[in-house]
């Protein structure tokens, strides 16, 4: 089949990327020419293992396109995925302009019928609005084009995005007519040869899986967090509860891992843009409203051990960060911990020294210049706890899970380290280090 995919970031690219290595012609839309060029160079934006690979390997063949000229994509093809950017509006609703934008080149280029397919995470109804728009601006060119809608959420997970993407747990599509279901799970259909993982249902209902599936996934993280918490307070191992509880089926063990609050481009803009949507609707979710507060104040954690064991005025001391990107894998520093952590140290008088092995670039832009000055970015890890007072670890990068203790204790000044994801063995508190976990 022949696919365009509007928007080259991380969602776009990934899809862009998976359907031409299953033999599909993609082509790749974006208003951003100097990221184009760059694709068309096999320079990506943005860190994903194996996707360098699989996008120069396709370029090589022909089956993937990147272009700015959304003409000339949507001539050569009949389904058109919408995978823009939905970021937060400041009143925490998803700001729709990047998708209204893409509905008007679309409507404004299209020569004959297509499928409209919001990959995008989008607010309960957004398809029909879409759908709306673009047949109001073909009515006014007297233009006897015919679109459908479908919604076909994304659940990739960052930094294991092609193999979510290649071999899905699930691939939900959301539509009106039989026949579109029919055409996207054709389309699908290699890449769910041995099982059939389709779940069919309404659009709205669509919409509202993606949300509710990344808040549940939030609300697991902050309860365990808050449980941790309590755990503290209490003289209990949190680590030791989550295998207590992870053994029961209805529970599980994934997602309940204490530690120093959930970042990335996904969970908080989602659970704030699900909050919106109830409250516009005159519900107060209470739930969600609580999860979001609970990694609010997580991510302070970290920061508050730091206080009670140096003390409030951190000037002369300096820190060693292990870790920027909000999770392995992944160069994305979207609502890290690593910037809230970093930052609060600053305030209070400290220096940094920061390694992590693919975001320090990303970080780099994400953080106001006045702090910039205070941190020194090195290439190895080791290198960012030399002369420094204690160890932070934010990012639980596998490179990080089994140091040199004896190297460590050789650079840093006290034998500190504050392990913000719980990696660590509390028998280093044998060779003498102080130990400060969440929870444990």
């Amino acid at each position: 089949m022949n696919i365009t995919v509007i928007g080259t970031g991380y969602v776009g690219l990934v899809t862009g990327a998976c359907f031409s290595k299953m033999g599909n012609k993609v082509f790749c839309v974006d208003i951003d020419e100097e990221k184009i060029n760059g694709l068309k160079k096999g320079i990506l934006p943005i860190f994903e293992p194996n996707l360098d690979t699989m996008v120069k390997n396709s370029l090589e063949k022909g089956d993937l396109i990147f272009t700015t000229q959304i003409k000339e994509a949507l001539d050569n093809t009949n389904i058109i995925f919408i995978a823009v950017g939905t970021p937060m509006a400041e009143d925490g609703s998803a700001n729709l302009d990047y998708i209204f934008s893409a509905a008007s080149d679309i409507a404004n280029n299209i020569t004959h019928d297509s499928l409209i397919v919001i990959k995008s995470t989008v607010p309960i109804g957004t398809c029909f609005e879409v759908k709306k728009y673009v047949e109001d601006i073909l009515f006014e060119k007297n233009s006897s084009v015919k679109i459908d809608i479908a919604s076909n959420p994304e659940f990739l997970k960052e930094g294991r995005a092609i193999e979510d993407c290649m071999h899905p747990d699930r691939i939900v599509i959301g539509a009106e007519k039989q026949e579109v279901f029919e055409i996207l799970k054709d389309l699908y259909s290699s890449f769910v040869i041995n099982h059939d993982r389709f779940v069919l249902m309404d659009v709205k209902s669509s919409e509202m899986t993606k949300y509710v599936a990344n808040a549940m996934l939030a609300t697991k993280i902050s309860f365990m967090n808050e449980v941790a918490n309590i755990c503290e307070v209490t003289g209990a191992d949190v680590r030791q509860v989550r295998l207590g509880i992870g053994s029961d089926r209805r529970i599980g063990y994934d997602f309940i891992y204490a530690g120093c609050g959930y970042g990335g481009s996904c969970f908080p803009k989602d659970v704030q843009a699900l909050i919106s949507t109830a409250q516009s609707n005159g519900y107060e979710p209470m739930l969600l409203s609580n999860v979001e507060k609970v990694n609010i104040n997580q991510k302070k954690v970290l920061v508050n051990k730091v206080v009670d064991r140096f003390g409030d005025n951190l000037n002369g001391r300096t820190f060693g960060i292990w870790g920027l990107s909000f999770k392995p894998g992944t160069n994305d520093v979207r609502e890290a911990t690593s910037l809230v952590v970093i930052t609060s140290l600053i305030e209070k008088g400290a220096k940094i020294k920061a390694y992590d092995p693919e975001a320090i670039d990303e970080f780099k832009k994400s953080i106001d210049n006045q702090y910039l000055k205070c941190i020194e970015f090195v290439n190895n890890r080791y290198d960012a706890t030399t002369d420094c007072d204690a160890l932070i670890l934010i990012t639980e990068w596998k490179e990080f899970r089994n140091p040199d203790y004896n190297l460590l204790q050789e650079r840093l000044n006290e034998k500190v380290i504050f392990d913000g994801r719980n990696i660590y063995d509390k028998k280093i508190i044998q060779n003498g280090f102080e130990l400060f976990q969440i929870g444990c």
